[in-house]
């Protein structure tokens, strides 16, 4: 990606004095485990609501993630499949997955599987950028991506069916109904997609020539109930739950795997008078995958299982002091439990935490310091520090300086997996004596509304990971690598004559600091720019995204091209009650890879899709 595709892409996003003004600044929850202004925010924040996701159109949560500055992505073929997401450099497992408030990752990899959950039952998805240890604990290196479901409204009873027809024999159905008043609100929903797939693979060994087709079947509700201004109970539910085929690269057998990731969070909001809320939340989490085969006679019925079971509870509470003066004090426990037909040596372990963070805010500058205390089962107490100074140079420029502390837990498969044996001779495929990852984050924003129609958001951080967990030439982990990353970040957001523009530019260097060498499928260069623009009852938009080369390897052998993909939509509102949208992605039908594998034949890399037409048909009855 050259650079004279960002000037391109700038010249479309030209300042104006005469545009509409943007919308008002959202609140968040995420960055501080609070609601705030995300302009009051420490951390980088980006946020989706509803409305962007039905104006993006996006078919997956890793087409959102891609528009966030310093997020990369890499897929092992169409719909369903592997996806691993690159926040800031760090790795898959060094960001922290929320689902309205419940972690979601596998206990065993330590990866969240984004790849199952449906756009259709998301309300909200926010991206904190940077550690977020101090407050969240383990997982939170590169940043937090957390989940809201779909919720409703109070303003009462709205029904909804959509439809869509795509390339692929793509088939997307969804209902629901939303509704509720000041007191009661709640939104219910059901989806079913299906698709036949691509080829994920570009050799024909073994069975590897079929399609790989995807079925997801989901089902939410979110409710909550206001007894009065002090007290607020809610209640939400996710299940997501399908059949995603792959390839065996290495027989002819015919893979899948039944999926089921699921999520239930209730709370109890209270406020004892002016000064103290407090938040009471427990939750249960599972990640269900059971590989097995089509074709029983090619090789066994199952290859194996593994099912994360996870119980939490946390409780914040907010204080404020005066006006000046504002603490948030803090209590976390969570148990994982471990289901396999792999003997793991143990298979559950539990973390419990307290934490406090204190917020001044003075007329010329605004301060942040955190704390958080860990104590884990397997491998002892870890202390995670957090601090950020504000400085706003007038209403509309804040520079804001911060240092961020973030670790990792070593997974199951790190510290229990069995040992390997074969002939009578065993070795080692785990490491109980591993310590947790560490890393250490410097950051300078600089945050501007330089006009009633635009905004400019920049980002210069530094990440030093320590003791990060590799594979040694015995295949056993350890933890030796330690890491290097730098990093620049743009978002520019812009209203010109009816035309929503949104920039992101990211440049990161990340490298292992022992062999010199950019870490594994972390692109160092990506841009993202949509286009956006009502006429009346249509609306029309182009999202353009270019992402530099990375290598696929650890030892930097083996280079994936770059590539820069465009996709266009619309939409006609031909009535109140009815819709229509579509969809062209990768318009020029590009071929890349995001990721490679190796067979007796070669290497070669994993298919994307090309050129797709989805068509969907959205009904809205008023009653």
């Amino acid at each position: 990606m050259k650079l004279s595709r960002l000037a391109l892409a700038v010249a479309l996003l030209p300042l104006a004095a005469h545009a509409d003004p943007l919308e008002l600044q959202p609140l968040v929850v995420t960055s501080g485990r609070h609601a705030e202004p995300i302009q009051q925010a420490t951390a980088a924040t980006t946020v989706f609501t509803r409305k962007d996701i039905e104006r993006l159109q996006v078919r997956s949560v890793a087409e959102l993630l891609e528009r966030v500055p310093g997020v990369s992505v890499s897929r092992t073929g169409g719909a369903g499949s592997q996806t691993g997401l690159f926040v800031r450099g760090t790795s898959t497992a060094q960001t922290l997955v929320l689902l309205d408030g419940q972690r979601i990752s596998a206990a065993s990899s330590g990866t969240s599987s984004l790849e199952f959950l449906s756009p259709e039952q998301i309300e909200r998805v926010e991206v904190v950028r940077g550690a977020r240890s101090a407050l969240y604990g383990s997982d939170a290196i590169g940043g937090v991506v957390q989940i809201f479901t779909r919720q409703g409204h109070g303003d009462g009873l709205k029904p909804y069916v959509r439809l869509g027809v795509g390339s692929n024999q793509t088939f997307e159905r969804s209902l629901g109904v939303s509704g509720g008043d000041a007191q009661t609100r709640f939104n219910l929903g059901a989806a079913l997609d299906e698709t036949q797939g691509i080829d994920a693979t570009r050799d024909n060994f073994g069975a590897n020539g079929d399609d790989d087709a995807y079925r997801n079947k989901s089902l939410s509700l979110n409710l909550s109930h206001r007894f009065n201004d002090d007290l607020k109970i809610g209640f939400s539910a996710l299940d997501q739950r399908g059949q995603s085929e792959f390839e065996d690269i290495f027989s002819t057998s015919l893979p899948t795997t039944d999926f089921q990731l699921s999520s239930l969070s209730s709370y109890i909001d209270a406020n004892f008078g002016e000064a103290w809320n407090s938040r009471l939340e427990i939750g249960h989490s599972e990640d269900k995958r059971d590989t097995g085969n089509d074709q029983p006679q090619a090789g066994a019925d199952s290859f194996y299982s593994f099912n994360t079971y996870r119980d939490s509870i946390n409780w914040v509470n907010t204080l404020t002091l005066n006006e000046r003066h504002q603490v948030l004090l803090g209590a976390d426990w969570y148990e994982d439990r471990l289901r396999s037909d792999t003997d793991f040596v143990e298979d559950s372990r539990w973390n419990q935490a307290a934490f406090i963070q204190h917020r001044y805010t003075a007329e010329q500058f605004s301060t942040e310091l955190g704390l958080r205390h860990d104590k884990n089962q397997q491998f002892g107490s870890k202390n995670s520090w957090n601090a950020a100074l504000t400085v706003p140079f007038n209403n509309d420029n804040d520079l804001i300086l911060s240092y961020s502390e973030g670790f990792r837990a070593p997974t199951f498969n790190d510290l229990y997996y069995p040992d390997f044996c074969f002939g009578g001779f065993c070795s080692a495929s785990a490491n109980p004596d591993l310590k947790p990852e560490t890393s250490k984050s410097y950051e300078a924003q600089w945050r501007s509304r330089y006009s009633e129609s635009g905004a400019l958001e920049l980002s210069l951080y530094r990440i030093d990971l320590q003791d990060a967990i590799v594979l040694d030439q015995n295949f056993i982990p350890q933890n030796v690598q330690t890491a290097r990353i730098n990093g620049f970040e743009a978002a520019v957001k812009q209203e010109l004559y009816g035309w929503q523009g949104n920039l992101t530019l990211a440049l990161i260097d990340p490298r292992d600091r022992g062999t010199g060498h950019t870490l594994a499928r972390r692109a160092k260069r990506t841009l993202s720019l949509d286009l956006d623009r009502p006429f009346g009852e249509f609306a029309v938009g182009a999202s353009w995204r270019a992402v530099s080369g990375r290598y696929d390897d650890a030892a930097n052998t083996r280079e994936l091209s770059g590539y820069g993909l465009l996709s266009l939509r619309g939409k006609w509102q031909a009535s109140e009650e009815v819709a229509f949208d579509l969809k062209l992605n990768n318009l020029f039908d590009q071929d890349y890879a995001e990721a490679t594998y190796s067979t007796t034949n070669g290497r070669f890399g994993y298919n994307t899709e090309g050129r797709t037409a989805l068509f969907a048909v959205t009904w809205t009855p008023q009653l």
